[in-house]
């Protein structure tokens, strides 16, 4: 072993002692091997197993509205639990790595269901304005972490967001219908045409981003649209 790399190791080590990595969900000192998340709190995670049921409550959100080849969440968002921490912290306290690594821990779920047969992932886009405030959009990241495990490609460039909205976040469910009618467009129609596209978002509550996104897929000439987002709310 060289010099430096004891050195190294001996460094990081010094740093475990005097800042030591937390538990993302709970606070407890995390051990060598666990990452974000201890042991205790990975194994509780709030999962749906939604992706092994193809009429999941996800799914029935779209049944009617837009043609959805697969539909699923991860998790269960539940206001004021520990796990919705990890949410926060990725969208609204900077931690990019969390939506990766999530976005990982979501792909292994999904390894050998339906979700592999995609073509393309692409990630629901945030308008300019809102990410030049953010300065990344969350949900490229947790398909970044998706494609990564499910070695599909990632295309973030071609299903743009063309209308400035406000947050959905305290709206009713038919203002939430109307505020994001007709919000998305395609730079490149050809990058998906044909293609079995999987839309990527962090959470899903009524749907309605999710349906407009998917429209204009489907109009821009996508063969099937199926989508996975992190956590589903108020289904």
């Amino acid at each position: 072993m060289s010099r430096l790399k004891v050195v190294s190791e001996w460094y990081e080590s010094l740093l475990q002692i005097f800042y030591p990595s937390l538990c993302l969900a709970c606070g407890q000192k995390l051990f060598a091997h666990e990452s974000y998340l201890c042991v205790h709190c990975m194994f509780d995670l709030p999962r749906t197993r939604f992706h092994t049921d193809d009429a999941n409550k996800v799914a029935q959100i779209f049944w009617g509205r837009v043609p959805v080849e697969h539909a699923t969440s991860w998790l269960f968002f539940r206001k004021g639990s520990r796990y919705q921490k990890l949410i926060h912290q990725l969208k609204y306290k900077g931690m990019k790595e969390i939506g990766f690594a999530m976005g990982q821990w979501m792909g292994y779920e999904l390894l050998g269901s339906g979700f592999c047969e995609v073509d393309l992932i692409i990630p629901v886009p945030l308008h300019p304005r809102k990410l030049q405030q953010r300065g990344y959009n969350q949900s490229e990241l947790i398909a970044a972490g998706l494609s990564d495990v499910l070695k599909k490609p990632l295309v973030s460039d071609c299903l743009v967001r063309n209308k400035f909205t406000e947050t959905q976040t305290r709206k009713s469910r038919f203002r939430r219908w109307q505020n994001v009618e007709g919000i998305f467009g395609l730079v490149n129609s050809g990058f998906v045409s044909g293609k079995h596209i999987l839309l990527v978002d962090d959470v899903v509550t009524t749907g309605a981003t999710l349906e407009a996104a998917a429209t204009a897929l489907l109009n821009g000439g996508a063969g099937m649209v199926s989508i996975a987002t992190l956590a589903s709310a108020d289904i």
